[in-house]
């Protein structure tokens, strides 16, 4: 091994257990006020496979939403970004198996007259209904599986972790693995006192992975007494800081969609969070910390992946220049399918980082694979290959790159590049 030291990496101020949150079971059931359903209702073939979730908040609440910038974006981004324009919301509907995108003014009638069977069914307002789907695009989606799908949803709604969990899976296209993730800590009342409040949700996304945001549908959810600015900026935040920091193939959807809904039914009487108060930056973490574990798992679960890759980029001279270098190794191919094949080529991250347009001195820059010294000033620093091969048996491969160019920092997340994924986008549609 070589004599120097491994790159010391930030340590972030705003982590969930710096305000005393920690993981709990739950995923988006964990918060008061939220019931969920996941079921087959028949937009898939199989019927083992759940297809369709409905997560509902007891009545309507305050939400946020962020979506796809794709151009061609899905029926249902359109129609819930005008119902939650408001800051409030119901319910969210969900269906897996058709993405009801590049469909026109059918698919668009079709998510619209989605919300108001949902409405009608919970008793309140379309506009409070929120509208999601995932899947092929370019098929014009059928109504018929919602007109039988809503009432059982409905009628199947529980407040419990394994409905929380059915709901997980109904979403899933290409993941192999539902993916959730749950926190619960406290909040500082007006009185001094505190109050215990969750933060849960769910998230679908393997393929198609690049933001802004990752091919994912999420819904989340919190007990904590938000407004409708406190919650827009803190899922706004933790997006950015998260899901737009995932890669798998640079690909971006056309249906991603994060929710987020905030019941309150935690709060004492009278409590309420803005972005100036006291309790924010506690919740605005777990926000935070939600993503940053339902991100990770989008790239663990990349299609045909076997490693989950982080990218660390420090001594930026600004954070775009930053974000643009750690998006360029993550990336990249030669990158990606070395490290599937277990090969400490740190020569291609380089190659990777110098070909993005950012301006840096190579012979300042270092770089580590799992905080082993690879490079120092741009110069080969001598390793065991065996030792490396053995650490690249790791279900999880670090790659940390210092340009020394000033003090910006950024982390993305990605996966290796393996024969499977060939396969997978291969026969999508067959």
């Amino acid at each position: 091994m070589s004599d120097f030291e491994p790159i010391e990496l930030p340590i972030a101020p705003d982590t969930p257990e710096a305000f005393g949150f920690a993981p709990c079971e739950g995923g988006v059931c964990a918060a008061a006020g939220v019931s969920a359903a996941g079921l087959h209702t028949g937009f898939r073939r199989d019927p083992n496979r759940r297809d369709m979730a409905l997560v509902v908040a007891d009545q309507t609440c305050v939400a946020a939403g962020t979506f796809t910038t794709n151009r061609f974006c899905a029926a249902p981004v359109i129609v819930s970004r005008e119902h939650v324009a408001d800051g409030r919301a119901r319910a969210v509907i969900l269906n897996s198996g058709n993405a009801n995108a590049a469909t026109g003014e059918p698919g668009l009638a079709t998510a619209r007259r989605t919300a108001d069977l949902v409405a009608a069914t919970l008793g309140c307002e379309p506009a409070d209904v929120l509208v999601a789907s995932t899947g092929v695009i370019g098929q014009e989606l059928s109504f018929g599986p919602f007109e039988t799908g809503v009432p059982a949803a409905a009628e199947a709604l529980a407040a419990t972790p394994e409905a929380a969990h059915d709901a997980a899976c109904a979403v899933m296209t290409t993941d192999t693995v539902p993916k959730e993730a749950s926190f619960v800590g406290k909040l500082p009342a007006a009185d001094g006192s505190a109050y215990e409040v969750h933060v849960g949700g769910f998230v679908k996304g393997s393929g198609m992975i690049q933001p802004n945001m990752a091919t994912m549908l999420c819904v989340m959810s919190t007990d904590a007494p938000l407004t409708s600015e406190a919650a827009h900026e803190a899922l706004l935040a933790a997006v950015k800081q998260t899901f737009n920091k995932v890669t798998v193939d640079s690909d971006t959807s056309t249906n991603d969609t994060a929710i987020l809904l905030a019941t309150g039914k935690a709060a004492p009487a009278g409590e309420s969070v803005g972005i100036g108060s006291a309790a924010f930056p506690a919740i605005a973490a777990a926000i935070k910390a939600v993503c940053g574990e339902l991100a990770r798992k989008i790239a663990a679960d990349g299609e045909g992946s076997t490693k989950l890759v982080t990218v660390n980029v420090l001594g930026a001279a600004n954070d775009a220049d930053a974000d643009v270098v750690a998006r360029a190794i993550a990336n990249s191919p030669l990158v990606k399918t070395a490290i599937f094949g277990h090969d400490a080529n740190w020569g291609r991250v380089a190659a990777a980082a110098g070909k993005c347009g950012v301006p840096f001195d190579q012979r300042a820059v270092d770089i580590d694979f799992m905080g082993v010294p690879v490079c120092r000033a741009g110069l080969t620093v001598p390793m065991d290959e065996d030792d490396m091969l053995r650490r690249f048996e790791a279900p999880e491969i670090d790659i940390t790159v210092d340009l020394h160019s000033g003090d910006a920092h950024t982390r993305v997340w990605t996966c290796d590049l393996t024969h499977d994924y060939v396969t997978i986008n291969g026969d999508y549609r067959t």
